[in-house]
């Protein structure tokens, strides 16, 4: 794991370029202001008012809901509300930022709360859409304060589908999690405590 400290922002965004190179991936434990961490918790957490649907696999017409592969629920973060706001624009700075230090042409980003219930899973699949490569880089963000790891929930990280894990990551308070979105396989395992986070994807211009 690939453990990067609190610091000046172009530090901690060294730190993550620098992993994305060497590993393909990062987990990042401090970083996203703690004041805006409690504002996300309290957009998505069990006193939330956002209204959350259950989500699904694809897009447009090959969108579907699938019990057996995920059964989680999702909310689309936008510019409507101060706190998903802000996370928008943090999240537009580093997206500059990466875009400078490693010349992705990442040309926006996307981002939805996942909710999981106590037992709700997202089995082993990749980001990116078949036939379409516009999600570049993945990004997962924890909202949990005091998670435990014995109550599970992990992020499970591979190199391919036949492979063992190698990275269990444990939903943490103000975890970042940062991974390309066509190269590792990940499963979100279940957990005997509700859980929340922030899933979202940096993308390329479609042509």
């Amino acid at each position: 794991m690939t453990a990067i400290p609190a610091g000046e922002f172009s530090d901690y965004v060294d730190a993550i370029a620098g992993a994305l190179v060497r590993d393909g991936y990062c987990v990042v434990d401090a970083g996203v202001p703690d004041e805006l961490l409690w504002a996300l918790y309290e957009r998505t957490g069990p006193r939330s008012s956002a209204a959350f649907r259950r989500a699904g696999i694809g897009r447009d017409d090959s969108f579907r809901l699938n019990s057996k592969l995920r059964t989680d629920t999702i909310h689309w973060l936008s510019h409507d509300y101060p706190a998903e706001s802000a996370y928008l624009h943090w999240m537009e700075y580093l997206r500059l930022e990466l875009n400078r230090r490693l010349f992705l042409g990442l040309f926006d980003f996307e981002c939805h709360f996942a909710r999981y219930g106590k037992g709700a899973f997202y089995k082993k699949h990749l980001d990116a859409f078949a036939g379409n490569t516009n999600r570049i880089l993945s990004t997962v963000l924890y909202l949990n304060p005091r998670w435990q790891d014995s109550w599970g929930g992990e992020l499970a990280l591979y190199r391919d589908f036949d492979s063992d894990p190698i990275e269990n990551i444990a939903p943490v308070m103000g975890r970042l999690v940062l991974f390309f979105s066509e190269r590792f396989p990940h499963e979100v395992r279940p957990a005997v405590r509700r859980r929340y986070s922030i899933a979202g994807w940096f993308r390329v211009r479609e042509f």
